[in-house]
């Protein structure tokens, strides 16, 4: 059986740094590099961040609309993007926020989760606002496979908080109770479960959640959107080490130079370091 992800993942941020690099090619950051929007342009982003990268950081995330957007060839490049990143050993979590039931859920679980898929990752982000049961066919995938997942639990954006922070009628709030879910699904796994939320860092004090449950925790929020490494001990506290810091804009926004790329990734993992070492 594969090496469960949480496992892989667990050993590649003690080897490389727990720091997360997305693969976010808006039109206006094509741009900002003088490319075109258009496959050309997305092509020689994408493989400009993975050459640059693939070889230091732990994970890349990319974000799989941008190349939808472009139809076929956009995907392709996705394929391409996301071979070439796991060869060069950094794991690949596809954000693709999936969320159906059925053999519909189970079919984009086969899309990103099986090993025989052109777009097989290390993981993938799900939604599981259709009731957390309804990600089953994924989950079981995943444990089936060695690959992982991650579930919105407490995003960033300002608009979660209506659905997330809403409390049931059992006095535990939604967000609280899919991290509970995930701590079913991780126990008895060691050293890391595969199973992890998505918890924003630009959140703050998070105490009153309980956000130790065995897996990792995805945090997007750090650089464009106001976070820095060192609010990370305040929002995630005694679990930090198992926080999966992602930067996106804050690294890209260096290229098309791979040097200055590397560069920054560099001193953002730096950064992440020495947040972890003060917990």
């Amino acid at each position: 059986m594969t090496e469960p992800f949480g496992a892989r993942l667990r050993r590649a941020m003690d080897e490389r740094g727990p720091l997360c690099v997305g693969i976010d090619p808006h039109a206006s950051l094509l741009a900002e590099w003088g490319l075109n929007d258009d496959v050309a342009g997305l092509e020689r982003f994408s493989r400009t961040v993975v050459e640059a990268l693939a070889d230091r950081i732990a994970v890349f995330k990319p974000q799989s609309a941008f190349f939808e957007r472009f139809g076929s060839r956009g995907v392709a490049v996705l394929e391409k993007s996301v071979e070439t990143a796991r060869a060069a050993g950094a794991l690949v979590v596809m954000d693709a926020k999936r969320g159906d039931i059925g053999s519909t859920m189970a079919a984009y679980a086969e899309s990103f989760l099986h090993p025989d898929a052109p777009l097989f990752s290390d993981a993938l982000t799900v939604s599981p606002y259709l009731g957390y049961g309804s990600l089953k066919p994924a989950v079981d995938m995943a444990r089936e496979n060695g690959t992982g997942l991650f579930v919105l639990a407490l995003t960033s954006n300002p608009e979660g908080a209506e659905v997330q922070h809403a409390v049931r009628g059992d006095g535990r709030s939604v967000g609280a109770t899919m991290l509970a879910h995930l701590a079913e699904e991780n126990a008895g796994q060691t050293p890391l479960g595969s199973f992890g939320a998505v918890v924003g860092a630009t959140l703050g004090d998070l105490s009153s959640y309980d956000l130790d449950m065995g897996g990792p925790l995805l945090a997007p929020g750090i650089g464009a959107q106001g976070a820095t490494p060192a609010d990370l001990p305040g929002v995630f506290g005694a679990v930090l080490r198992n926080v999966v810091p992602n930067v996106s804009r804050g690294v890209l926004r260096h290229g098309p130079d791979a040097g200055a790329l590397r560069a920054s990734a560099d001193r953002f993992a730096e950064e992440i370091r020495a947040a972890v070492a003060s917990v």
